[in-house]
């Protein structure tokens, strides 16, 4: 059993619509230190990984550790109430077999309460990624969100690589062609590496799901390697949500 009072409807909207795109089911994973979301595609090629620290909630009384499957469908027809005066609250009735989730307007004290049903089996249990990536670099999510609404015009597959100094981001298609070089205050905040060459290939679909959610952070850190997924890194200001894309080829 817990009760978490989040207070910000909008954020918490825009976190689940980041999310809903990637399969039919949300996890939600519930521990003293917070609330995780973690979210694999049905083939495995890209995980979402949403983390809401403890200290972001009003409130948040565990009693014990839990985990549970909510339908991505019944969840967004809740979420999609919420306004930007709500708070949200959440609970489990376990009787019901239902996440509870309640919207109340801190202007009006009016709260309107959804019971959403929990899916009856056993969440299946995403180890942390832990993997060193060469290449990292911090942009405007606008920005990384154009370049991605360029590549979707082109083709299936982004090609990222690293050599002096500098991220270059192509894709091919037919007749068709797409090339961008990003520098280190143009349009980069910040660039690392600790090779002096790195490449690698992604799916553009992929891509164009994880630049969705840019309107829910003003940055974005992207990482990438040889052969290795990539990382792409929002900060929602106390939480983050993290997206896993595994190259292609």
């Amino acid at each position: 059993m817990f009760k978490a009072t989040y207070p910000n409807a909008s954020k918490f909207k825009k976190i689940i619509q980041a999310l809903v795109k990637l399969s039919d089911e949300i996890p939600f994973y519930v521990t003293s230190n917070g609330i995780d979301f973690k979210v694999l595609t049905p083939d495995k090629t890209m995980l979402a990984v949403v983390s809401i620290p403890s200290l972001e909630f009003e409130e948040l009384s565990v009693e014990e550790e839990t985990s549970f499957i909510v339908s991505t469908t019944e969840l967004k027809k809740v979420v999609r109430r919420a306004t930007r005066n709500d708070s949200i609250f959440l609970t489990i009735n376990k009787e019901a077999g239902e996440l509870v989730m309640a919207l109340r307007d801190r202007k009006t004290g009016v709260e309107r309460e959804f019971g959403i049903p929990i899916v009856p089996r056993p969440v299946e249990p995403i180890p942390e990624l832990k993997i060193d990536l060469s290449v990292s670099f911090t942009m405007l999510s606008e920005d990384f969100k154009d370049i991605i609404g360029d590549l979707k015009l082109v083709g299936e597959e982004a090609v990222f690589s690293y050599e002096n100094g500098a991220v270059v981001v192509k894709a091919f298609e037919q007749q068709k062609e797409y090339s961008c070089t990003l520098r280190e205050g143009a349009p980069l905040i910040m660039l690392t590496s600790s090779v002096e060459k790195a490449s690698s290939s992604y799916s553009i679909d992929m891509l164009v799901v994880a630049a969705r959610a840019a309107s829910a952070s003003k940055n974005v850190t992207i990482s990438f390697d040889t052969g290795k997924p990539m990382r792409i890194e929002y900060d929602l200001g106390g939480g983050k949500l993290i997206y896993w894309i595994v190259p292609r080829g």
